[in-house]
């Protein structure tokens, strides 16, 4: 029977590559949202309402953005078998 090789591009992102991304997301997020707010102090009239919006907005994206985790269909990860204990008085068992 051939051992198979765990590949590493199955296995899942790690947690600290995860949050990173995530953390990511949220910043520029909420950097728009802070130009929004900026350009809101700017704008005369009713075009100040356009990146009122997005100010009220883009809070809730961020959020969703960053709790929404990226997972690809990892697949199942191999464990190796058990382990045999060997000594004295106890038999090997027959390879097949």
């Amino acid at each position: 029977m051939a051992k198979q090789q765990q590949s590493i591009t199955s296995l899942p992102r790690s947690p600290q590559d995860d949050r990173r991304s995530r953390m990511i997301k949220y910043t520029v997020a909420m950097s728009i949202r802070t130009v929004c707010i900026l350009i809101c102090l700017v704008v005369p009239g009713w075009w100040r309402l356009i990146p009122a919006i997005g100010a009220v907005v883009l809070p809730y994206i961020a959020v969703v953005l960053a709790n929404a985790s990226i997972s690809r269909p990892a697949a199942e990860v191999l464990r190796p078998g058990g382990l045999v204990r060997r000594g004295p008085g106890i038999s090997r068992p027959d390879p097949q």
